[in-house]
């Protein structure tokens, strides 16, 4: 049986809008030179993209939080350790951009990023449990963002 899923405040295409904004800000280099220790996060934000990308397939997501029609709900892979790994993928990117650019605008665009998909989350996360019978067993025993901590 379906519940249906809890209304939100801003609309789903706001929140893409806001995260595609603060990564653009975040890849901006706003007058400041690169530095290396953004690297190994930029690396780590390509592995888990990859790493997820290889467990669920394209046309089984997308940008907006809503599941498409006919999305499966994939636990394989890193979706083993977390219920997210995109968001982590992009956070990771986020991180590295920030720890690269090291601008005062580059940290308030990844607070921006971190509110909205926390936002993201919460919405997708509700959306599930009433498509998804066996979500709330998942999410129970997933954490929400970071493997073995959140």
């Amino acid at each position: 049986m379906h519940r249906p899923a809890p209304a939100f405040p801003v609309p789903s295409a706001a929140l893409v809008v806001l995260q595609l904004a603060a990564l653009a800000a975040l890849a901006l280099p706003w007058g400041r030179a690169w530095h290396d220790w953004g690297w190994p996060l930029l690396a780590a934000a390509a592995l888990v993209g990859a790493w997820t990308l290889r467990h669920n397939r394209l046309g089984n997501f997308g940008v907006m939080p809503e599941p498409k029609p006919h999305a499966q709900l994939i636990t394989s892979g890193p979706y083993c350790y977390v219920r997210h790994p995109i968001y982590l993928a992009v956070l990771l990117f986020g991180a590295g951009m920030l720890v690269g650019w090291r601008g005062w605008q580059h940290l308030f665009a990844f607070a921006v990023l971190c509110v909205v998909l926390h936002f993201k989350a919460d919405r997708e996360e509700a959306l599930m449990s009433a498509r998804f019978p066996g979500y709330a067993a998942y999410r129970a025993r997933t954490k929400r963002l970071i493997p073995f901590i959140l």
